[in-house]
Parts: structure tokens; C-alpha cells; sequence
């Protein structure tokens, strides 16, 4: 039997999972004080947000969020369990966003801003680097933004 992935609108009962998925990426991808930050977006910040599923496991989650009076999609909180890392599931739900962003009217460009620990990731799915900020999301943490080029 082939694992199941479903991807499907987050939901408050989804928070304590999407918590403990930045405390297992921590510090290796995130800087410990982003936890907070993280649960300050789900409660106050989040617009459109996503979760993955594999074989009914809550594995990696992401959301999206505008700006520019809605032209601008921002891919946000990209977040998948260290177990489930290189398996194309972080790319399937970033298509995912890609694809919905794609089918709103209005939205004229996709960005990303995410760290030096991640951009390869996004420059391999179409995303190419404009700005580098040093120590921007804590001391060794830079960010790196990113817009998509359609391929």
C-alpha cells in the first residue's frame, strides 16, 4: 500500500502539533525564540495555513499570506518533522501553495523569506534570492528573501 498524504486547511486543534514540529527543527532550522513567534502567527497573523499529512500523521505544515494590497503571496512557516526531510513532501506542499497562489486572481508575485539554512530548498522549486538581511531572525540566522520566477 502507498502512504497516504493529504494536505488540508490547518485547524486550532492542529497547534500543539505544529508547535512540537519547530521544537524538533530547533535550532537546526529556527532560532529558539521563533517558537514564540510561531504561536503568535497561528493566533494573530495567520491568513491561509496548511498541514500535511502522511499515512494520517500531522509531518510538515505551511502557510501563505498577503501583502501589496493582495498582489503578493508570501510563502510563511514552512515547517516539516526531521523524519520526513527528503522525502519531496516539503516540495509537495510548497506546489501545493504555489498552485493555489497561481488560481487567485489579482496575486502577481510569490515570495519567500526564510534563512541560509533552507534558501537551496527554495531556489531548487523556481525561487530566486533578491536581499540577504545578516542575524535578522536571531544572531546566525540571516534571511534570505526570495521571489518565484515561473518556470
Amino acid at each position: 500500500m502507498t502512504n497516504l498524504i493529504t494536505i488540508r486547511e490547518y485547524d486550532t486543534k492542529d497547534k500543539n502539533e505544529v508547535i512540537n514540529l519547530i521544537r524538533l527543527n530547533t535550532p537546526g532550522y529556527f532560532a529558539v525564540d521563533e517558537e514564540e513567534d510561531l504561536n503568535k502567527y497561528l493566533e494573530t497573523e495567520r491568513e491561509l495555513y496548511y498541514v500535511l499529512l502522511y499515512d494520517q500523521k500531522l509531518v510538515g505544515c505551511g502557510g501563505i499570506n498577503f501583502a501589496d494590497n493582495n498582489t503578493t503571496g508570501k510563502i510563511s512557516w514552512d515547517i516539516l518533522h526531521p523524519d520526513y526531510q527528503g522525502k519531496s513532501l516539503g516540495t509537495k506542499l510548497l506546489k501545493y501553495r504555489i498552485d493555489k497562489l497561481n488560481s487567485i486572481d489579482g496575486v502577481q508575485k510569490i515570495t519567500v523569506r526564510t534563512s541560509q539554512v533552507a534558501y537551496k530548498f527554495y531556489e531548487k522549486q523556481g525561487f530566486e534570492l533578491f536581499e540577504i538581511k545578516k542575524d535578522y531572525w536571531a544572531e546566525g540566522f540571516d534571511m534570505y528573501n526570495m521571489e518565484y520566477k515561473q518556470k
